[in-house]
């Protein structure tokens, strides 16, 4: 998947992103009603295809209009014609002030993790202001000038999948600096799947930020009207949040990515088995990093010999991947088909058949699950199916609270 960004955008610097609300006021989340879901009831009238909330731009472009505008934003902030919203705004008139990047950069193609630096487009002259690193949350001084800010990124449903993190910063800084955000509501790839363990408070991290299961099942507009409703901001402040939604669109639907959302899932495959095989980033594993199947296969040097082999180099998206140059055996999950939840299958069948478990886990693994009880299972041996039965209470408890924040 590639992205077509017109010249205004071709220059400009990776960045990353994070902001935040808040402010003693208490604010419901605004949501632009959307027009009703076209039904196919007639064979020869094909459903209306599906319209981001970019694409809803008859619903923010007027909350805009007079206003000097921030956005948080990367390569994957496109309409359906593949103009990138930075150049769709200013074609509109609109008076863009700054642009903030989350993890990966503005153009999407930092190392997971990379430090990324502020930089301004050569084109048009907007600084890009970094959201990651030791600035995840803007500071009063980048929001000076801006009215109101915008938010356009795509999610793909996981909880350590850190654009929903940045969002939370991004929230808590508009609340703070009294700053309306309006949140351009994508869909969800893994649908409204609700799947794997409750993070607990203890294992809180920039992957992992809020008390929901890996996968929460939800769009980032839904995600933004829980952070608010949840009253998971600092000193439970609000931010005056309107999502923009999608239009003609429920979760059961596929949805393909226009756009690949971080240089290491690139394409549906990878994203399908992103929750799954995160995992085995908290482990001595490699899950293809440093190759062109990210996410789609995994191994290491000290898994069985079983015909499936290669060898992690550096790549575009990771600079030094683990086990860079020696050969790793495993297993190749490009062709199966689509799952549905979380699996450990992968992840059991390597532990125990690892030459040597006590170098298996490393620390970042409990971070991942959000809790430590995954790994004291695994090494205990408890199946897979025990093992998610165990979650099933605290999913049950998260899908009622999920209800209030629902949109589609």
């Amino acid at each position: 998947m590639t992205i077509i960004l017109k010249s205004s955008f071709v220059l400009l610097s990776g960045l990353a992103i994070a902001l935040s609300c808040g402010s003693s006021k208490s604010f419901e989340a605004k949501e632009i009603s959307q027009k009703p879901i076209v039904e196919n009831s007639n064979a020869e009238k094909p459903v209306s295809p599906i319209k981001t909330g970019a694409d809803n731009f008859d619903k923010y472009l007027p909350l805009l209009k007079g206003k000097k505008v921030g956005i948080v934003t990367n390569q994957t902030g496109i309409l359906s014609d593949k103009t990138h919203l930075v150049d769709f705004l200013l074609e509109k008139k609109i008076s863009i002030q700054k642009i903030y990047a989350p993890e990966h950069g503005f153009r999407g193609t930092a190392d997971a993790g990379e430090l990324i630096k502020d930089g301004k487009d050569t084109q048009t002259g907007l600084p890009i202001i970094s959201l990651y690193g030791d600035n995840k949350k803007p500071k009063p001084e980048q929001l000076k000038g801006i009215d109101i800010l915008v938010f356009d990124l795509q999610d793909v449903g996981a909880r350590f999948y850190t654009y929903i993190s940045s969002l939370h910063y991004v929230m808590e800084a508009c609340a703070e600096n009294n700053i309306p955000l309006v949140v351009l509501d994508r869909p969800n790839p893994n649908g409204a799947v609700v799947d794997g363990p409750i993070l607990e408070k203890e294992n809180t991290s920039f992957i992992g930020m809020h008390p929901i299961p890996v996968l929460h099942g939800m769009t980032i507009g839904e995600y933004g009207k829980m952070i608010n409703g949840e009253k998971w901001l600092k000193n439970g402040i609000q931010c005056e949040l309107t999502v923009i939604p999608c239009l003609n669109y429920t979760k059961e639907m596929p949805y393909s990515l226009p756009v690949k959302p971080s240089p290491n899932l690139p394409n549906d495959q990878s994203i399908n088995l992103y929750a799954s095989l995160c995992f085995f980033e908290g482990t001595n594993v490699s899950l293809g990093r440093g190759t062109e199947k990210q996410f789609q296969i995994y191994g290491s040097p000290f898994l069985p010999k079983n015909g499936f082999s290669f060898t992690p180099k550096p790549n575009f998206g990771a600079k030094d991947p683990l086990h860079n140059g020696k050969l790793c055996y495993g297993e190749d999950l490009t062709t199966i088909s689509k799952v549905s939840g979380l699996q450990l299958k992968w992840l059991l069948k390597a532990y125990n058949s690892t030459s040597d478990k006590s170098k298996f886990f490393i620390p970042f693994f409990t971070k991942l699950a959000g809790t430590k009880k995954l790994q004291e299972q695994i090494e205990a041996g408890i199946t897979e199916a025990e093992i998610k039965k165990s979650w099933q209470g605290g999913m049950e408890d998260f899908k009622k609270i999920r209800k209030n924040y629902q949109i589609y």
